[in-house]
């Protein structure tokens, strides 16, 4: 099983149109703004810090870089190409942090597991976009890679945030510079239920160690000059006992 292919070439025309500067994706924050603060709440939670931490969905690797100066070992990687070479291109010289993997392809996931043995897995935004189809392998993804000994932490926008994301679409001066690729593109975030979330994963066979709401810190700036933030929720995923 693979992802559609209307799903990658999505991303994969969003990535090879984006630019390598900082802050030029809309979701593309700061650290300190985002996995910082994530690490805040996961890191109580992981038991085997030496494990490695995988960060799916990487993108352009901003965060994974960040990661990569917290965690002993750290890889990154996605289902796009272009993603992928951007984040290549930011790496130090001699590292090879980041993969093209199908995060839904069994085989690959499972080949990825017997390389490196449990892990702890970031993931940020990824679920909440993805093709309805897709979203509970997804979760069997998370639970194939943290094993019995590893955490997942994951970040995904709510249901309120689709709706914050309607309004800024509809508005007079049209979408704003850094999401109109994301529509162009036909990426539809925030479009999982808040009730399914936890469901994906308790369904994958992983408990619900944590889980809050937090605001999603974006690039990109209302008319009023504020950053704009979008509700999301996050939860710490691993198998108890």
């Amino acid at each position: 099983m693979s992802v559609t292919s209307r799903y990658k070439n999505a991303w994969e025309g969003f990535w090879s149109e984006a630019s390598g500067e900082p802050g030029s994706v809309f979701w593309d924050a700061e650290p300190a703004l985002t996995a910082g603060l994530h690490l805040a709440l996961y890191e109580p939670h992981v038991d085997h810090p030496g494990l490695t931490l995988v960060d799916l969905g990487c993108g352009n690797g901003t965060q994974t870089l960040f990661l990569a100066d917290r965690f002993p070992k750290v890889l990154g990687f996605d289902l796009s190409a272009a993603a992928i070479e951007l984040a290549r291109e930011r790496d130090k010289p001699g590292d090879t942090r980041f993969r093209v993997i199908d995060a839904v392809d069994t085989d690959q996931v499972a080949q990825l597991h017997a390389e490196l043995g449990d892990a702890n897995v970031y993931m940020r935004g990824v679920l909440h976009q993805c093709d309805a189809e897709d979203r509970q392998s997804l979760a069997d993804t998370i639970a194939t890679l943290v094993g019995e000994r590893g955490r997942g932490f994951v970040l995904e926008l709510a249901e309120a945030a689709g709706q914050k994301l309607a309004r800024l679409a509809q508005a007079p001066s049209g979408p704003l510079p850094k999401l109109q690729p994301v529509f162009r593109h036909g990426i539809v975030p925030a479009a999982v239920a808040d009730a399914d979330v936890a469901e994906f994963f308790t369904t994958a066979g992983l408990d619900v160690i944590a889980s809050g709401e937090l605001p999603l810190t974006t690039t990109e700036y209302a008319s009023d000059g504020s950053r704009i933030e979008l509700p999301s929720k996050w939860l710490v995923v691993g198998r108890n006992g």
